[in-house]
């Protein structure tokens, strides 16, 4: 139990039995009233995100979410094998929990696996991950200045947008949360 004036973002509660992370907050104290809580609370199971508001002082349900960084290894048809970076458990990961981060996992790569009573709850990503373009159309002589954009297909299978000018095999960086490319890696 904790008190709503102890929230902060990314505390993970538990309300009516479903767990919600909380993305914002806000103190408010009104002219008439007390004063309340506002928060914007993201289900951690389905990513539905909604607006709560607590009166200030009241208790709240917190759940206790472990956050481990852990390496991908595999994908075995089942799931999803990660390795613990700490004790080296592995733990297989279903399809549903990892979602669209698989479009950004290469091997050996390091997530962070938020763990909540032996069940994992969801995958965060760095921000940004630097993948391999494994096809896209050539470009023409003078695509350099137009700003247009093609597809690209990267080492993953995902498909994004990127200017005219980069060609098969060079590595770009990716933003995670949105699929945009942010730009060219030098090699």
């Amino acid at each position: 139990m904790a008190s709503t004036n102890d929230i902060k973002n990314g505390m993970v509660l538990d309300l009516d039995g479903q767990l919600w992370s909380v993305v914002w907050f806000q103190h408010h104290k009104p002219g008439k009233g007390n004063a309340v809580v506002r928060t914007k609370l993201k289900n951690v199971t389905s990513g539905k995100i909604v607006d709560k508001t607590f009166n200030s002082d009241s208790k709240v349900d917190t759940a206790n979410v472990d956050r481990r960084d852990m390496q991908y290894l595999y994908h075995d048809g089942s799931g999803y094998v990660f390795m613990d970076t700490s004790n080296y458990d592995q733990v297989t990961i279903d399809d549903a929990v990892v979602g669209d981060a698989k479009d950004y996992l290469l091997e050996e790569q390091v997530a962070t696996v938020a763990i909540h009573e032996g069940t994992p709850l969801y995958l965060d990503l760095p921000a940004s991950v630097e993948l391999d373009v494994t096809y896209t159309e050539p470009g023409l002589q003078g695509d350099r200045s137009t700003g247009g954009t093609k597809p690209a297909t990267l080492q993953t299978g995902k498909q994004i947008q990127v200017p005219l000018f980069i060609v098969n095999g060079e590595k770009v960086k990716v933003d995670t949360r949105t699929g945009d490319y942010l730009g060219r890696v030098a090699s």
